[in-house]
């Protein structure tokens, strides 16, 4: 089980970001955001959104960096990758 993180690459919102994903468990992953102060709102699906302020820190709490398109065929291989069809039925936030 290995918790990985790209390079924050993606701007939004005044800042670059990073997607955090598990391998092998979305428990893993969240067990993992919650000990490492990650909001749940960062929450997507199968991914946490982290900004690049706080890629240093979570590779010291022990995600491992790997390159995006690494990250993305690794969470595939996992079967926990969302696919964009289903990501478009996202539930919104009245109903979780």
């Amino acid at each position: 089980m290995t918790i990985l993180i790209d390079p924050a690459d993606w701007p939004a919102h005044d800042t670059f970001w990073s997607h955090l994903v598990s391998d092998s468990s979305i428990e893993e992953l969240h067990a993992f955001a919650k000990r490492n102060d990650v909001p749940p709102r960062s929450f997507d699906l199968d991914h946490y959104d982290v900004p690049a302020r706080a890629y240093e820190r979570l590779i010291a709490a022990g995600a491992v960096p790997v390159p995006s398109n690494e990250l993305v065929r690794r969470l595939i291989a996992s079967g926990l990758r969302v696919k964009a069809k289903d990501r478009a039925r996202k539930p919104g936030p009245s109903s979780r």
